[in-house]
């Protein structure tokens, strides 16, 4: 089975863009993906966007935060299918909503669950396309991909994950990501 990692970059902001409604407007900077079948990642530019596309369907499983409603959105405007009806997906963001009940970022599970944060947010990928700093992007996204994945694993070992709430406790859920 071939389970591919997923995340991308963008070179414009919701504000920059008139709103999230147009995240199609956003344009991808650099997305990444990571495979467990051919343990290894690979980074594609928005020169590469349809090589991305047929990445992802090649996988069995396409897996992330938050890339079904967002880096799908992203990614579609390079593309004529719609990747929610033709991929395979796991979005650990709608997963943890949908047992918790609300949002958890990234950086709040990674913490408590890894003990290992997020390098940067998207907002500093921004920064870093609009200063020229691909290697930048390049390397956060591949942690965060790296992330998702040791997340996504521990998960599926441990069938839970923690989080650490609003008042800085830590908590834990079950969940069945098997692999």
């Amino acid at each position: 089975m071939d389970i591919v990692y997923f995340d991308l970059e963008t070179q414009r902001s919701a504000n920059d863009v008139g709103g999230w409604g147009k995240k199609h407007e956003m344009g991808m900077s650099l997305g990444v993906t990571y495979s467990i079948k051919d343990h290894c990642y690979e980074i594609f530019s928005e020169d590469r966007a349809e090589q991305l596309v047929r990445r992802l369907q090649r996988a069995d499983l396409v897996v992330g935060f938050n890339h079904v409603r967002f880096d799908y959105d992203v990614l579609m405007a390079y593309t004529i299918l719609d990747l929610r009806e033709n991929l395979v997906s796991l979005d650990l963001l709608q997963e943890v909503e949908r047992i918790v009940g609300h949002r958890l970022k990234l950086e709040d599970i990674a913490q408590a669950t890894l003990g290992v944060g997020k390098t940067a947010d998207g907002l500093d990928a921004i920064r870093w396309w609009r200063e020229g700093k691909v290697l930048e992007i390049a390397k956060y996204c591949c942690f965060d991909v790296k992330v998702t994945r040791l997340v996504h694993e521990y998960g599926a070992t441990n069938k839970k994950i923690f989080f650490n709430d609003r008042f800085g406790r830590k908590q834990s859920f079950a969940v069945d990501w098997t692999l």
